[in-house]
Parts: structure tokens; sequence; C-alpha cells
């Protein structure tokens, strides 16, 4: 059983920076992904990287400002935001699969509680 804790949430003016933190033991996961969900609006997928491949993955709304990562001493996956915008606020949750990057939240097999992004003009 994988447990994941997200954490660097925060309220943030439009242009700036965050980065979330994703703790948990992934280490033995093959995916990571990143979800957001806006208030209102279903879960959308963000970004996501297969570890052992190193392919990655990111939706057309966020590439080129979301930027997926690990930290392997740490153990640690990172989604590092910029150039944030109004639009970006939303909770996000970190996810692990055992399987292939997916952009489909049904094949994630471990979620976290969510942190939340807000983003203020």
């Amino acid at each position: 059983q994988v447990q994941l804790v997200e954490s660097g949430g925060g309220l943030v003016q439009a242009g700036g920076s965050l980065r979330l933190s994703c703790a948990g033991r992934t280490f033995s996961v093959y995916t990571m992904g990143w979800f957001r969900q806006a208030p209102g609006k279903e879960r959308e997928f963000v970004a996501a990287r297969s570890w052992r491949g190193g392919n990655t993955y990111s939706a057309d709304s966020v590439k080129g400002r979301f930027t997926i990562s690990r930290d392997n001493a740490k153990d640690t996956p990172y989604l590092q935001i910029n150039s944030l915008k109004p639009e970006d606020t939303a909770v996000y949750y970190c996810a692990a699969s055992d399987g292939y990057a997916s952009y489909y939240a049904r094949d994630y097999n471990y979620w976290g509680q969510g942190t939340q992004v807000t983003v203020s003009s």
C-alpha cells in the first residue's frame, strides 16, 4: 500500500511559482502523476512521468510552465509550477501507478488527499 501526502500549496499572485511535493513510499511505483480539480469541474490531468523509462507527459495548458521531477535521495516527487495563472487555481493531487503513464485518473492506484493552490490576479 502506497500512502501519498501532498504539500506545498498556497496562495500566490499571478506569475508566481510553487513547488508541490508528494511524500510517500513512491520508489517502487512505475509512474507518478499529478491531477487537479477546480470547483465545479472534473478532475483533470496535469502531468505524469514514468520513472524507469523517463517518459514525461503534460497537459497542453501547462506545457512549458509545469515540470514533474523526483529527488531520488529523498524518494520525493515534485511538481514545479511556474508562471501561475488564476485558471490554475485548484486542488492538486499526486497519484501513483504501477503501470505506464496515463492521462486518465482511473489508471492510477494510489492518491493523496490534495493540496490547495490559489492564484490571485
